[in-house]
């Protein structure tokens, strides 16, 4: 996915821009930037891979050469960004976290008079940020250009902008993601994703921006420029998986959230009288745990961790060349305390079941230490669509998703015209789809979050949620 934070004041802003990127680190593994502005000496850009190094690493020995009273960063899991634009708009600098999947549309139908280009990636596509900026260009000023682009993109796009005097935040035309605008105790503003990015850092959230809604920030305060929609469409898994534990979104704070979704699992789960007697509830690390915690407290079980994700040397997500070696790391992060496993009945919440490749090697895992029964629970409903908007889940074809390859095996497209039912376990089909993933795994037992459930959980409106990837509704 991706994050970015921006920070303007009368005073040099470069490391609060710095540690607020690096607080963003969690929600991208590929790619980093930094551009600050002095008004005597310009902008000032670093964009590096983080693939397998943190973003302070990378980006430490360049503090030295960055200075300004206004910057902007980010975290991304797609093109190399921010790009520093220089168009009739002026010299500006852009980042955005989201989507556009029609982007081959949109040249064609924008760009094709020989007369445009645009940087290609190594796969080959198009650069989706200097396709968003061209198409902000085409208006005549930037908050007329971003309307412009969000209508025009399928997907979504959450947008900072920095030009010579201000830093411009819009808001997805959905608020599939949050923005905060953050006031700092002495002087300035920041730009955030995450709430808790700016607190460390001395701000305190003052206004959150709603969907579609564009604003201006400058040292001196915050300007609406266009107005928020009607209609929010935020990402569920912003709470379930992405969010960082401290951060909150929309008034609820992340870890409450996964608290009270493991507390409805184990609730629900002794209504349907699957409650298994159990020696342990554990949780999948990192974002498993706080489930695994509401629902130890709420089933009255001891909770436990079974095994720990080593971090000291493995900080980063880490791709090797070959699947031998991507196996054999994904087991040296996995260290056991054979006290907790051996002859133990356990039960497993992980924040969802995407693939499951790396759920299977777990429990292979655990019943080689000698676990006497391992039992799953997912702490959001099974995954039928791959991410549209914000690259969640998102995979070559949905039949890598293990509900939906499963439906296949079982059923053939004949039960691809039913995804609903099996996604709801008190049917036939549902149980019939969680008996076969059972057996093809080697859990005792597996269970998924209802969707009414993690609503439930979340607190907001059904509405205003975005659950595309369990039931396919925009």
């Amino acid at each position: 996915m991706g994050g970015f934070f921006g920070a303007i004041a009368n005073r040099d802003i470069s490391y609060d821009v710095f540690f607020g990127v690096d607080y963003h680190s969690h929600l991208g593994t590929r790619r980093a930037g930094m551009i600050i502005h002095d008004t005597s000496d310009g902008f000032q850009r670093q964009i590096h891979s983080i693939e397998n190094t943190p973003f302070r690493t990378k980006f430490e020995k360049d503090l030295s050469k960055f200075h300004g009273n206004m910057g902007i960063g980010c975290i991304s899991d797609t093109d190399p960004q921010p790009l520093l634009v220089r168009s009739h708009l002026g010299l500006y600098a852009i980042s955005f976290v989201g989507i556009i999947n029609n982007s081959e549309e949109l040249v064609e139908q924008y760009f094709s008079d020989h007369s445009h280009q645009f940087t290609a990636m190594s796969s080959g596509k198009v650069n989706s940020t200097e396709l968003l900026s061209a198409l902000i260009n085409q208006k005549d000023d930037i908050v007329s250009g971003i309307l412009h682009a969000q209508e025009l993109i399928d997907g979504s796009a959450t947008i900072l902008v920095m030009t010579k005097n201000e830093l411009i935040a819009a808001r997805d035309k959905f608020g599939r993601l949050p923005v905060l605008v953050c006031k700092h105790h002495s002087d300035g503003y920041c730009v955030s994703f995450e709430s808790f990015a700016a607190e460390k850092l001395g701000y305190e959230p003052c206004y959150e921006l709603g969907p579609n809604e564009v604003v201006r920030v400058t040292s001196q305060g915050v300007d609406q420029l266009s107005p928020p929609g009607e209609q929010m469409k935020i990402c569920a898994f912003l709470w379930t998986y992405y969010g960082y534990p401290n951060s909150n979104y929309e008034g609820r704070n992340v870890e409450l959230m996964r608290y009270r979704n493991g507390a409805i699992m184990a609730r629900d789960d002794a209504k349907r009288g699957i409650a298994q007697d159990v020696d342990y509830v554990c949780g999948v690390p990192d974002s498993g745990i706080p489930h695994a915690i509401g629902y130890a407290n709420a089933s009255h079980k001891h909770f436990a961790r079974p095994y720990i994700k080593y971090t000291p040397t493995w900080l980063r997500s880490f791709t090797p060349p070959n699947q031998e070696m991507r196996n054999q790391v994904a087991k040296m992060k996995q260290i056991p305390v054979p006290e907790l496993i051996k002859d133990q009945k356990l039960l497993l919440v992980d924040d969802s079941i995407v693939r499951g490749t790396q759920l299977q090697e777990t429990v292979e895992f655990l019943r080689s230490c000698g676990a006497q029964a391992v039992h799953m629970r997912s702490a959001c409903p099974p995954i039928m669509y791959g991410c549209k908007y914000l690259n969640f889940s998102s995979s070559k074809s949905e039949m890598e998703l293990i509900a939906r390859r499963t439906i296949q095996e079982l059923e053939g497209d004949e039960g691809q015209k039913h995804l609903e039912e099996y996604a709801n376990a008190d049917t036939e089909r549902g149980q019939c789809m969680l008996k076969t993933i059972c057996d093809k795994f080697g859990f005792d037992s597996l269970g998924y979050q209802s969707l009414d459930g993690m609503l439930e959980a979340i607190g907001l409106d059904r509405d205003q949620v975005c659950t595309y990837c369990w039931n396919g509704r925009e």
